[in-house]
């Protein structure tokens, strides 16, 4: 009972000091095969049909996993945290609630973090000696980032799939170094990419399964992946609270767009998928991010998880071909 599992990324440094296996609750629900009917168990216990699909599945996967406890981000993420948390502690889930603060106040910040750290009983030093070994293994993350927009070398889902595991390096930063290592290496072997559109993917991670590979079957590639570079902290910072600080989703919009714009600038990129979560919150900041990015701009939005439905794809499709 020594696996803390988390609603959206965390100071993960923390869980690694204490001597704790981290959980990100969203990659465990994605990636299981039974995800549709993690989303139906929600809904037979109760939960809304018009709630996030995410939400959803965060309840079933905590109730099936065997969790310590689990930490709900009750500032910087998600408006129905605080319901999903009480309905946890309905079926004896013991929860810790960390919050980032929305106009990004330093000392604040290090409020929070030092309240963490005191639950977990671990110190500042340990967890910053834990931050330098993940600044190495970020590093590594980085790169593929590198090769997948500079070099060609790298798919969108790729890109994806190791920049997103950073939230919680999979629970086992040592073995997953390795397979960051390994994945470089082959990667450099191969023959360029040599795709047609550059698309920058800003929101949330999908829900669908498929979208890269959709997009790829289109002669469009993903270059950017906005959040999941984040989470896997592109500023490290001195310390761990200039990290989290630099860390931009949690702190709205306005705070990520700077950071996106710079990256459409750097990538050379076509055009922009935005997606956003049925019922998020987050459907609302599509509004600014149309006014304020000038590039061709396509919004979806998803609902449960599974494959890219028709109607969808052939937004894509038409999206796509109006790039070429």
């Amino acid at each position: 009972m020594n696996k803390i599992g988390f609603t959206t990324s965390i100071p993960v440094e923390v869980l690694l000091a204490a001597g704790k296996v981290p959980v990100d609750l969203n990659n465990i629900f994605i990636t299981d095969e039974k995800a549709r009917l993690m989303v139906d168990m929600a809904e037979d216990a109760g939960y809304p049909r018009n709630t996030c699909g995410w939400i959803k599945g965060l309840y079933a996967v905590a109730l099936q996993d065997d969790l310590e406890a689990v930490i709900a981000v009750m500032q910087g993420d998600c408006s129905n945290t605080q319901a999903l948390m009480e309905t946890l502690q309905m079926k004896n889930i013991k929860t810790i609630p960390f919050a980032y603060p929305f106009d990004r106040d330093r000392e604040m910040l290090r409020r929070h973090l030092d309240k963490l750290i005191e639950v977990f009983q671990t110190d500042w030093e340990t967890v910053q000696q834990v931050k330098f070994e993940l600044d190495g293994i970020r590093a590594l993350c980085h790169q593929i980032d590198l090769m997948t927009w500079r070099d060609n070398l790298v798919s969108g889902w790729e890109n994806h799939y190791y920049l997103i595991s950073t939230s919680d390096f999979n629970g086992n930063p040592r073995q997953f170094k390795l397979e960051a290592d390994s994945f470089i290496n082959q990667a450099r072997n191969r023959e360029p990419f040599r795709d047609e559109i550059r698309l920058a993917y800003i929101g949330v991670p999908p829900i669908f399964t498929d979208l890269y590979s959709c997009l790829e079957s289109m002669g469009a590639r993903v270059v950017y992946n906005e959040v999941q570079r984040q989470f896997a902290m592109p500023t490290a910072g001195t310390d761990i609270v200039e990290q989290y600080y630099y860390y931009t989703y949690p702190y709205g919009a306005f705070a990520r767009l700077e950071d996106i714009q710079t990256q459409l600038d750097l990538r050379n990129v076509d055009g922009v998928i935005h997606y956003t979560q049925t019922f998020c919150f987050r459907q609302i900041e599509d509004i600014i991010y149309r006014q304020k990015i000038a590039l061709p701009f396509l919004t979806l939005e998803g609902d449960r998880p599974g494959r890219v439905d028709a109607r969808t794809r052939m937004r894509m499709e038409a999206f796509v071909s109006m790039l070429k």
